[in-house]
């Protein structure tokens, strides 16, 4: 292990006369000094005593006694207490990202049977093993359409989620692809890539997709397809999306992770890893790793994303969560967070307050005189009462995790 120890004093001189330098400072030099951080001004040491005094002391600081109506992509939803204890077994919970063909079966098979869920849940043909969050997997969509249909230009709803904008204008930015931004679908699209629409919106509002003359992909919560049907029946060629609402915590708005989806015939153009099940040579049940398109694991140029990782851990917590609930119980938090949703929308408009959705799931917008005051009213009775989109909307959201009581609290507040 002496090749990792601190390097002395000894060690460093000879370094240095190695590459020519006298001493380390040499090696800043062309840093320009104004830039230069003068060090960290850190207070000194504490002892192990010391430090659980002082984080104890912080976490009195927080005030987790509040009751949440927040959404926009990331939601408070029940979590089976087993899904913790399972995860966080040695055996899956390491220091070392399981991203290499030598993973163990049992992380495998895990990102095996997460792939069958997502296919099922969308109705897709081949799913990855994940990628970072639900605006990578939506960027990563886009340049994969790209290389599909050799075409740069493509066509994004602006009702799609904001941080998934800021990340598709980053990708497509250095990838020179040029980016519609619309309110809606153009009739011709035949000289896009893709058309990328999120369902529900951002907003809440369940948008009815147009048939496109290019690929279509479609953005979408797979808590939602619970419910709503799923993106193969209208026409996705791609599907793509964040899974923090499969057994994820909020985690003060993250990690979370991202999926890819996509038809049969696209399969090698999807970046990321596919875990397969095979058979080995004596007939047993085994799972390997059948596409790796990282460049981690092939040549850079033949690489289809070379910054896309995957999220094992958390695909395993969503995997869980999925096996836990089962397909009953799976639909049962779908329809009691529509109808919460749906309740707590129906007792605003009778306070005079309108909602600006046609048709949604578990989130709506809202329109108010004053959002500012509209929420800092709810907070004084402990209530986090939506999301500021504007000084007039507010984007709501309910979850199985809301009771009729803290509806009603809602209601009374305002």
């Amino acid at each position: 292990m002496k090749n990792f120890l601190v390097h002395n004093e000894e060690t460093i001189k000879q370094m240095c006369q190695n590459i020519g330098i006298s001493n380390i400072e040499e090696l800043f030099k062309q840093i320009p000094p104004q830039v230069r951080s003068n060090g960290l001004n850190l207070p000194g040491g504490l002892s192990e005593m010391e430090t659980q005094r002082t984080i104890k002391n912080l976490a009195k600081e927080n005030q987790a006694d509040y009751t949440s109506f927040l959404g926009g992509g990331i939601y408070n939803k029940f979590i089976p207490a087993c899904i913790e204890q399972v995860a966080n077994r040695f055996e899956f919970n390491t220091a070392y990202t399981p991203y290499q063909p030598e993973i163990s079966q049992g992380t495998l098979q895990v990102m095996y049977e997460f792939q069958t869920m997502i296919c099922r849940l969308t109705g897709m043909d081949v799913a990855n093993a994940t990628v970072y969050d639900g605006g990578t997997a939506c960027a990563e969509s886009i340049l994969m359409a790209c290389r599909i249909s050799k075409k740069y230009k493509v066509c994004v709803m602006n009702s799609l989620n904001p941080e998934y904008k800021k990340v598709i204008t980053t990708y497509t930015n250095a990838q020179n692809i040029q980016v519609d931004w619309v309110d809606e679908i153009p009739e011709d699209t035949a000289d896009y890539a893709c058309t990328l629409v999120q369902i529900p919106d951002y907003y809440g509002e369940i948008i009815q997709p147009k048939e496109v003359k290019c690929l279509s992909v479609i953005c979408c919560d797979p808590s939602t397809l619970s419910i709503l049907k799923p993106p193969s029946e209208y026409g996705a060629d791609i599907v793509a999306g964040d899974i923090q609402t499969l057994g994820i915590p909020m985690n003060f708005g993250g990690p979370t992770a991202g999926f890819m989806a996509c038809r049969e015939k696209y399969l090698r153009q999807m970046p990321g890893r596919l875990a397969g099940r095979t058979v080995d040579k004596e007939g047993k049940q085994a799972f390997c790793l059948t596409i790796q398109t990282r460049e981690q694991h092939i040549k850079r140029e033949k690489a289809t994303s070379n910054i896309c990782s995957n999220q094992a851990l958390i695909a395993l917590c969503a995997t869980l969560y999925l096996s836990v609930l089962g397909e009953k119980g799976f639909k049962q938090a779908g329809y009691l967070s529509a109808k919460n949703a749906h309740l707590l929308s129906d007792k605003l408009k009778e306070k005079g307050i309108k909602t600006l959705n046609k048709n949604f799931f578990n989130e709506f917008t809202i329109e108010v005189p004053d959002s500012d005051e509209f929420l800092s009213k709810l907070k004084e009775k402990k209530i986090l009462g939506g999301i500021k989109i504007d000084k007039n909307k507010i984007l709501v959201a309910a979850t199985e995790m809301n009771t009729i009581e803290e509806i009603e609290r809602y209601i009374a507040a305002i």
